[in-house]
């Protein structure tokens, strides 16, 4: 007895449900109204959004604790580093949050300074403008694509006003990259500028930048060139190789030629200041600086001296005339003499008369000189040296088979493409440049492969692969149609055939619909169905005691 025709009507309830063709879409429908009621209510759900990440977890308790109080629906996200609110209450929460002071381990800024308490000391106050500073700086590192976060520490030391007790203020700063994210040297110099620039006498080589790893990043600002200076020699090089290999690509060929350039540039800052002086060469047209003139005159009697007393007292005695000489007589035929010599004695003779007489008189003029004073700052960058190394390939040339062979230049040729590699990198003596041009064949690298036929060749053998992997698998899903699949299908969709009637002992052939008539498995089942016929009448007539006790059975079955 099997477990069907144990449950009362329970092959009758199979055998209906089987005999019904409109199961399979009846289910099919079930299953897509379930799938749209599910995309409906999971469309209808809040669409959450990050409220807060990287929280520590007493900021983390305290804002959760207030989103229960506000009654406001959370989740968290990322393996908890972040906690999410719904789209429409991001802005909202974060402005509740923040009236509360939440979250407390964010970095402050300048606003310490807008609530300062009345009567604050001198040392709290300057320890809040600290805070508040590196809080600013730091918001401003961590505006950098790259960086995470930021903490910047600044000691400042107090001002003095001993020129020797001074001490320069330093920084350190700690940054926190994005996963797979790292900065360059350049980064690294502007971000030591930027707080070099925001602290008074701090300067860029007093910041130490270490990041989340401990990897110190400002460890080559000692260097003699920064990142900068040693892009800006390098695209100086670069610029003279192309001219070079330009000007002579059209003579020697694209690929036969390679110049390396070696330019030894001048980062130093030169000042030079001339003050010189010029003599005055027309006094006539000079300009007066100063002028003093002094003059003193005294004419007469030497003014009354002498020590006071009785002889000064005394009259003076009586004057005596000059003796006069005499003058020898002239002979006849001399000649007169000299009237100098006549005036001086009238001179001295009036000088004796009237007494003495002295004149004085002083003059100085001093003239503005020519004065030049010249500032000269030489730029940074200038190119002091250049070292050019050129290499130029053997020409091909046909022999007299007709067979390619390589040979050197002639040394005419040589001569102009050193003249042309002179002219095009600016050659010059007075700076010491060296050009050296070789002439010399250049040695093939690549590897000659055998030529391999055509079903050898790795990528054929994988698209052959390829298309057998997707060859099985079209196999197999035909097979697991037409063995499995569809047989299961007509099985339960078929419908129900008409039972046999006995007359006379003769059986009526069982008439099928003429749609059916050409379907395979309906015919299949009508052989099938005639082939347990004729076993069954068979058996009847071999055995009829043998067909009645089964009939029984089958009754007894059904009555019970």
């Amino acid at each position: 007895m099997n477990a069907a025709a144990a449950l009362p009507g329970g092959s009758a309830l199979l055998d209906k449900i089987k005999a019904n063709p409109r199961l399979p879409l009846m289910l099919g429908g079930a299953a897509l109204a379930a799938a749209i009621a599910v995309g409906v209510m999971w469309s209808r759900a809040p669409d959450y959004k990050v409220l807060y990440t990287n929280l520590s977890e007493r900021d983390g308790g305290a804002v959760i604790a207030s989103l229960q109080q506000m009654n406001v629906p959370y989740k968290f996200a990322e393996g908890g580093g972040a906690v999410m609110v719904p789209a429409d209450k991001v802005h909202e929460m974060r402005l509740r949050l923040a009236s509360q002071g939440l979250p407390k381990s964010g970095t402050a800024g300048m606003e310490l300074m807008d609530n300062q308490k009345f009567g604050i000391s001198q040392f709290a106050e300057q320890v809040n403008y600290q805070r508040g500073l590196e809080g600013e700086l730091a918001h401003s590192i961590e505006s950098i694509a790259a960086v995470q976060s930021a903490r910047v520490h600044l000691a400042i030391p107090k001002p003095t006003l001993f020129v020797r007790e001074r001490q320069k203020p330093t920084a350190s700063i700690v940054l926190q990259l994005y996963p797979g994210r790292a900065i360059d040297e350049g980064q690294v110099a502007a971000i030591s500028h930027l707080v070099s620039s925001s602290v008074p006498e701090l300067t860029p080589k007093s910041i130490s930048i270490v990041d989340q790893h401990g990897n110190l990043l400002s460890g080559n600002s000692d260097r003699s060139l920064d990142a900068t200076q040693l892009k800006f020699v390098q695209q100086i090089e670069q610029n003279y190789v192309k001219r070079v290999e330009a000007i002579l690509a059209p003579i020697v060929g694209k690929d036969n030629v390679h110049a390396q350039v070696t330019a030894d540039v001048d980062f130093s800052t030169v000042e030079h200041t001339d003050e010189s002086y010029k003599p005055n060469q027309d006094p006539t047209h000079a300009a007066i600086r100063s002028q003093q003139s002094s003059e003193s005159s005294q004419e007469g009697a030497a003014p009354v001296g002498g020590v006071p007393g009785a002889l000064s007292n005394q009259p003076p005695a009586a004057a005596q005339a000059p003796v006069a000489q005499p003058q020898p007589p002239r002979q006849p035929g001399q000649p007169n003499p000299p009237p100098q010599a006549n005036q001086a004695t009238t001179q001295q003779a009036t000088a004796e008369k009237t007494g003495p007489r002295s004149n004085r008189r002083d003059s100085t003029t001093n003239y503005e000189l020519d004065r030049v004073v010249r500032h000269v700052q030489q730029a940074p960058g200038g190119v002091k040296r250049l070292s050019v190394a050129v290499v130029v390939n053997y020409r091909q040339k046909a022999d007299a088979k007709g067979k390619m062979v390589a040979e050197a230049l002639p040394a005419t040729m040589i001569t102009q493409i050193e003249n042309l590699t002179k002219e095009a990198m600016g050659y010059s003596t007075e700076r010491g440049d060296s050009l050296n041009v070789v002439n010399s064949p250049f040695t093939d690298d690549r590897v000659i492969e055998p030529e391999v036929p055509l079903w050898k060749q790795p990528q054929m053998i994988d698209l052959a692969k390829t298309g057998v992997g997707y060859l099985l698998l079209a196999i197999l899903a035909l097979f697991l149609w037409f063995k499995i699949a569809r047989p299961v299908v007509r099985k339960y969709t078929a419908p129900p055939l008409p039972a046999p009637t006995e007359a006379d002992g003769t059986t009526e052939a069982v008439l099928l619909p003429p749609e059916e008539t050409t379907n395979p498995e309906i015919l299949r089942l009508a052989a099938k169905y005639e082939s347990d016929l004729a076993l069954v009448r068979d058996a009847a007539q071999r055995d009829p005691r043998l067909v009645a006790s089964v009939i029984k059975q089958w009754m007894a079955n059904d009555e019970g």
